[in-house]
């Protein structure tokens, strides 16, 4: 340490004796306030760098993760799960063999509404998708479809938290958190889990939603906006020249490493300075989309009003996954109800409008993550909180429905081509190969090499896990 100052016992004593300077006191009061460090790895192992790339407990199908959430609840049977008894019952309350359940704003005793939209076959695997996304159908071998997934809940945020972290309460780690805790990333120079909501807001369930919970916190997703500065709080004042932020950096680092020994909570904030001193100059690159084809933008909608915001954020993911980010979440929804898919009102309507910002996109990051050899090791997840319900609400729109609706995958060791289970003739209930959230958790896992009985934190007294007590790999859903 230089001798223009006392010598002092810790990094503390030294920041406390240099006056008062302010620098020196938010610096202090950062570190304190959530340097939680480095804890066991997947195997109950300590790394240096909790962030840094740890072995699957088995040989994976899927390296990374896009997960795509529609903030909302899209209509299965107006979308992948086809209906005809719908129409033969249009006007009539639903048996009561099927059960007539309540949902957030319906008794259960309102009459069914048929859907308008057209169904056709598509690939070689026949798979049903609607008129409402033709870009997609265009993929079908290369996608998953289940559709006998069920939830617990039917109000939005404690269903999506139930998505996101397998439990319906905040305060639990997110599936991002999880993954990156069991793999870490590849990249040192970018975070391993970053998430891009929709800019007119985030979803309902807010940032619980990808929060780390009771796991160290370099394991949060990192939101990442629009724009040249998608990472707020990471560019240096404009009055802080290169070789001063530099400079200060390397203080702050001598001053860790002097007080730091075997302290793995310091070491993991000091990993996590370093990650973002490295994104200064490393983020801008992997967000230029100028770098891009014209082509390429244009198969992702960036050239059209209604396919560019999503369109750009999908290709994005594509170039944050490509330079090693572990898992991408792309929410399409967010903020006013006017821009979820929440379609309570008129789900044609809702569904047009929002089908037109995400089907073309999509289709065109299955394309391009195949045409460049991703797509066999990046597993695509499309997700919600629920589906929708047969019975109308208010004559033109359908209300929440979490006992059966449709979720799929594509790529990462997912069985293209294949559709798991079914919902019963109205659609409402899932009635064979039942897909639990914990179940679909415990799939994506298996994808990645990690078995969810295995891949545990110790919180409370309690070997905490994902997937909780329960849990079982949908095998029909592996290639």
């Amino acid at each position: 340490m230089s001798t223009h100052f006392p010598h002092a016992a810790s990094r503390r004593e030294f920041l406390f004796r240099s006056g008062g300077g302010l620098g020196g006191v938010a610096l202090n009061y950062l570190l304190a306030r959530d340097a939680r460090g480095a804890e066991a790895g997947a195997r109950g192992a300590p790394v240096a760098n909790p962030l840094a790339a740890k072995k699957p407990h088995f040989e994976p199908k899927a390296k990374r993760v896009i997960f795509l959430f529609m903030v909302g609840g899209p209509s299965q049977m107006d979308l992948f799960d086809p209906k005809p008894a719908l129409a033969k019952w249009a006007g009539k309350p639903l048996p009561e063999s099927t059960g007539r359940p309540k949902s957030q704003f319906t008794t259960g005793q309102e009459v069914i509404l048929p859907s308008t939209r057209t169904f056709k076959k598509h690939g070689a695997s026949g798979a049903d998708v609607s008129d409402l996304m033709p870009h997609l159908a265009t993929c079908a071998d290369d996608i998953c479809f289940l559709r006998s997934c069920w939830c617990s809940n039917t109000v939005h945020a404690p269903a999506m938290y139930e998505l996101h972290s397998g439990r319906t309460l905040m305060g639990w780690p997110s599936l991002g958190s999880w993954v990156t805790y069991g793999l870490g990333s590849v990249n040192e120079n970018l975070p391993a889990y970053c998430v891009l909501p929709q800019p007119e807001g985030v979803p309902e369930g807010g940032a619980p939603c990808w929060s780390s919970a009771f796991l160290p916190p370099v394991y949060q997703g990192t939101l990442m906006r629009r724009g040249p500065n998608p990472i707020i709080n990471l560019k240096p004042p404009a009055d802080t020249g290169a070789e001063q932020n530099r400079r200060q950096f390397e203080l702050v680092q001598k001053l860790n490493a002097a007080q730091a020994g075997a302290d793995a909570e310091l070491n993991a904030r000091t990993a996590s300075y370093e990650l973002a001193f490295k994104m200064q100059r490393h983020a801008p690159d992997a967000v230029d989309l100028a770098k891009e084809t014209a082509a390429t933008r244009t198969a992702y909608g960036l050239d059209e009003k209604a396919t560019a915001d999503f369109g750009t954020r999908l290709l994005l993911a594509r170039r944050l996954v490509e330079r090693g980010v572990r898992f991408v979440t792309v929410y399409s929804g967010g903020g006013p109800i006017v821009t979820q898919w929440d379609a309570h009102d008129d789900v044609n309507a809702n569904h047009e409008k929002m089908c037109g910002h995400v089907d073309r996109p999509i289709a065109a990051l299955l394309k391009d993550l195949k045409q460049r050899g991703m797509l066999k090791d990046t597993l695509v997840v499309w997700c919600s909180e629920f589906g929708r319900t047969p019975n109308s609400q208010g004559g033109k729109g359908r209300d929440h429905n979490p006992l059966g609706y449709t979720m799929w995958l594509a790529g990462g060791g997912a069985k293209g081509g294949t559709t798991v289970g079914t919902t019963d003739e109205f659609g409402l209930n899932a009635v064979d190969d039942l897909i639990s959230v914990n179940d679909f958790h415990a799939t994506i896992l298996h994808l990645l090499g990690l078995d969810h009985e295995q891949l545990t934190f110790r919180h409370s007294g309690r070997d905490e896990r994902l997937t909780d007590v329960a849990g079982v790999v949908v095998e029909k859903a592996l290639a």
